[in-house]
Formats: C-alpha cells, sequence, structure tokens
C-alpha cells in the first residue's frame, strides 16, 4: 500500500501544479516542475518526526500540510504541502517509518546519562 498526491493549489483544492508526492512503504519521493525538474527522495527508515499543519485556507479547501523530520542531508525537513487525505498519510508515514527503523534494527534517540544531575559538570569539553 502506499499513496500517490499532488500539490494542489488553494483554489478549490484542484491539482493544477506540477508537484506528485509518492510515499510507500520503504521512501518518499517527491517530484517536481514542469521544464526543469527535481525529484527528491527520503528512505522510510530515517523519518524521525511527522507533524500535520493545517491553515483556515487549507481546511476550507481539504488539504493540508504533512510535514517530516528526517535525518536525511539533503532534506531534513520534507513537506507534502496542499495534499488530500493528509491524516492518513499522516499516520501510515509514522507507522511505516517505525517498521523500517525495526526491520533495518536502525534507532533515532538520543541518550542522556541523567542518572547523576552533575553528570553533565562532569565531562571534558
Amino acid at each position: 500500500m502506499g499513496y500517490k498526491e499532488r500539490k494542489r493549489i488553494l483554489f478549490f483544492g484542484l491539482p493544477w501544479t506540477f508537484t506528485v508526492y509518492t510515499v510507500t512503504e520503504d521512501m518518499i519521493n517527491m517530484k517536481r516542475g514542469l521544464l526543469k525538474t527535481l525529484e527528491d527522495d527520503c528512505y522510510m527508515y530515517k523519518v524521525t518526526d511527522v507533524q500535520l499543519e493545517t491553515t483556515f485556507m487549507e481546511r476550507l479547501c481539504g488539504v493540508a500540510t504533512v510535514i517530516c523530520f528526517t535525518g536525511d542531508n539533503t532534506s531534513p525537513t520534507l513537506k507534502l504541502i496542499h495534499v488530500k487525505h493528509a491524516h492518513e498519510i499522516k499516520d501510515y508515514i509514522l507507522k511505516t517509518s517505525e517498521e523500517a527503523r525495526m526491520k533495518r534494527r536502525t534507532l533515532n534517540t538520543m541518550s542522556l546519562n541523567m542518572a547523576h544531575p552533575d553528570a553533565i559538570d562532569d565531562m571534558d569539553v
């Protein structure tokens, strides 16, 4: 399963743009442009968090923006702008990215030694 959506303009949510987002269980792909095209990929296991942003105009048009925070060098923040089914896509990305990390045995966590409050002062910097 996956999703293929077009970026939509905020005029009744019509798909009159040249940006296509494809979300599969392995990666997120963004293709944009007409004469000069740009294609950007991000592996699903690199997605660390997902945010859903909906402005007033987006709510009127039935679209939203899905923001993916990634560990990718070229796109640390990947935005799927003005897409329909944004809640479903966000939930799919969250679930699938967690499964991809478990499959690759990859963890995106930061470990701080907070067992002792003075542990930070003891570090040699």
